[in-house]
């Protein structure tokens, strides 16, 4: 039987330890920096918390997190590339740090908002042509 080496994500902090390596990766991405930075112009003082509860009301219930995460992506020129490559350093991220029940969720419910924005804004950039 194999001993588990990670632990599974259980509070506030991992969920900072999460947000703080994920984006990280996401600003080191040539797909992915110029859409949040030159594009979007992210302020990363006030993302990075708006994500910590963010998560942190996924996983857990709590944080206060309130809004339209969806609306912020809608202007953004991002495509099915930018989805996959977003998911792909969300479950790494994930996996270099943490196992369990909680990490699973975590990937298994990143994967149904990149599916779900990523339908929503082709619908929506269907309708427009």
């Amino acid at each position: 039987m194999t001993q588990n080496l990670k632990n599974d994500i259980q509070n506030e902090a991992d969920i900072k330890l999460l947000v703080d390596t994920f984006y990280d990766k996401v600003n080191q991405s040539i797909l992915l920096s110029p859409i949040f930075n030159d594009f979007a112009g992210v302020n990363w003082e006030s993302h990075l918390p708006t994500m910590y509860r963010f998560w942190n009301g996924i996983l857990f219930g709590e944080g206060g997190y309130k809004g339209n995460p969806f609306e912020k992506h809608i202007p953004l020129p991002i495509d099915a590339t930018h989805f996959e490559n977003w998911l792909s350093l969300f479950k790494e991220t994930v996996d270099d740090f943490f196992e369990g029940n909680k990490s699973e969720e975590a990937k298994q419910r990143a994967s149904i908002i990149a599916y779900t924005f990523q339908s929503k804004l082709e619908y929506l950039n269907g309708k427009k042509k």
